[in-house]
């Protein structure tokens, strides 16, 4: 079927540009990830985000670049270095008409604080780290201390989505989201429907504080084969597309009848190790279990980063569409390392650290990755296998959809059990946005050690730990002065990337295609916002 605006095309055609202006109002969304909650304390997934921003907002908003601006709180202020007042927004409603203040804030924060039953990536790492403890003032300013000195919290508050205490008191932690229930926020869309594998469908909120949005309905609809998502886009059945097929791209730049957007992307595509004494898909030539993990030894993280070739990737596989780098944040974010330089291609080196390290006959792994999240995700997968296997390094593949590789990559283990989550796999390819603009969050949640308690190490599925990096990143979450905490940054990211702790790849370009009668303004974290799509006048 095709969508309202490709039907307003062909009108348009045929009666002239006034009818396009009239019967344009539904907006299509062709996206590759899937939402799999409206339950916005569910995940961090990008995929289910950018839904549920659309209806449930934050305190703290971020702009296209990632930059803290006022959300729902109008100003946040320190009146001491471990106390924040938040200011929150006046005659602000919820869908549903009630008002919304401070109860609903204090509600919100205990609910993700408390843990959401069930939730598998939930961001309540948010919370915990600092401390945090808040109180209501009044009616429209809450209060919230933290242990110590605490200059990030703008940044923090950016993940926490508010949900109304009037609503969600009791419901079924993400069922009561996904059903409607208690799906009602103060955002510009209101939730309509939800229908796994098909669609998800929103509608204008006329009684919302903002700018009016320009869509009367907005319809996300989940297609995850690119080339079939790009058909979509071609046929008039979606109106824009996140991750057009990059070999695409040129082509689509001289189709007249497409537009394209594109930003450098927060996206850091990176391939990760486990820790552990023993790692369960690392083999000996033979087939047989190594007893000791090669991936401890630096010399071996070092060799496997050499080996493989980032230009080749970014020609090859993105279409030029990436960014080699040796960084975790991308050039321009607070905490950026401009001394360090992406790693050359370097066969000969790679294999005389391994001989270094005493795996000069090599040995056998298997490299896991998801095959519908990132932009190329399983042929980079396989490219990486290939030179890891021309240095003597046997490696096999295991790609599978998203929802299933996050769920064994973050607590897969057998062992797993509540509170201490252990990794199914032993190497694998995965990705980290940096979501806030700073590197605070990606120190503390890639580099640090995994605490479960404080939020530390959260994207740290590896369990890499070195306690000098666990300082660094505990003094710059405390340090108020920018120039010293930048300091303890960027030292703490070039301790890591000189150990190797994971291997940085790419930074992604994010492109979106969309009909060319549209504008778009693209986002640094990805996300596809109906707000930021509007018609070309």
């Amino acid at each position: 079927m095709r969508s309202l605006l490709g039907w307003t095309v062909a009108i348009a055609m045929a009666v002239g540009a006034p009818a396009l202006a009239q019967a344009q109002s539904v907006l299509t969304i062709g996206v590759r990830s899937e939402a799999s909650s409206m339950d916005p304390h569910w995940t961090q997934l990008s995929g289910d985000k950018q839904v549920e921003q659309h209806i449930f907002e934050r305190l703290v908003d971020l702009d296209h670049n990632s930059q803290p601006i006022p959300g729902l709180a109008t100003a946040w202020r320190n009146t001491d270095p471990q106390t924040w007042v938040i200011e929150l927004r006046r005659n602000v409603r919820w869908h549903d008409g009630e008002a919304f203040d401070a109860d609903d804030v204090i509600f919100s924060l205990d609910r993700l604080a408390a843990g959401v039953a069930g939730a598998p990536a939930s961001p309540a790492f948010a919370l915990a780290k600092g401390g945090k403890k808040w109180t209501k003032v009044d009616s429209h300013i809450v209060r919230i201390t933290t242990d110590g000195p605490y200059p990030h919290m703008a940044e923090d508050l950016a993940f926490v989505g508010m949900i109304p205490e009037h609503k969600a008191r009791g419901v079924t932690a993400s069922v009561d989201f996904n059903n409607g229930r208690a799906t009602v926020g103060t955002g510009p869309y209101r939730f309509v429907e939800y229908r796994p594998g098909d669609r998800i469908v929103l509608e204008r909120f006329d009684g919302y504080w903002g700018t009016k949005p320009e869509w009367d309905r907005v319809v996300f609809r989940p297609i995850t084969q690119d080339a079939s998502r790009l058909a979509a886009l071609l046929n008039g059945d979606v109106d824009i597309i996140d991750y057009p097929p990059t070999p695409d791209i040129p082509r689509l730049r001289s189709d007249r009848r497409v537009g394209i957007s594109e930003i450098a992307s927060d996206r850091l595509i990176q391939i990760q190790f486990g820790y552990r004494d023993i790692e369960p898909f690392v083999f000996d030539k033979n087939g047989q279990p190594l007893a000791i993990n090669p991936f401890r030894d630096v010399r071996v993280r070092k060799a496997l980063s050499l080996a493989i070739n980032r230009e080749a990737i970014k020609d090859r596989i993105m279409g030029g569409s990436s960014i080699p780098t040796r960084n975790i944040v991308p050039p321009g974010f607070f905490g950026f390392n401009d001394t360090l330089r992406a790693d050359p291609f370097d066969a000969d080196q790679a294999r005389r650290l391994l001989q270094q390290a005493g795996f000069g006959d090599g040995f056998k792994v298997t490299l896991h990755g998801p095959n519908n999240r990132y932009i190329n995700d399983q042929p980079i997968v396989e490219a990486i296998a290939q030179m890891w296997t021309r240095i003597g390094i046997q490696t096999d593949v295991v790609t599978m959809p998203r929802n299933v590789f996050f769920t064994d990559v973050i607590r897969g283990d057998p062992s797993t059990v509540p509170g201490v989550d252990i990794p199914k796999f032993s190497v694998w390819l995965t990705g980290w946005g940096t979501v806030a603009g700073e590197a605070t969050y990606t120190v503390t949640g890639l580099l640090e050690s995994y605490n479960a308690a404080t939020g530390t190490g959260n994207g740290n599925w590896g369990r890499y730990s070195n306690p000098r990096i666990d300082v660094l990143a505990f003094r710059a979450r405390q340090e108020l002065d920018p120039q010293v905490r930048l300091r303890f940054l960027q030292e703490a990211t070039k301790i890591g990337m000189d150990d190797y702790a994971l291997i940085p790849l790419h930074f992604q370009v994010n492109q979106w295609a969309h009909r060319a009668n549209l504008k778009h303004q693209p986002r640094v974290n990805e996300r596809t916002m109906a707000y930021d799509v509007s018609r070309v006048r």
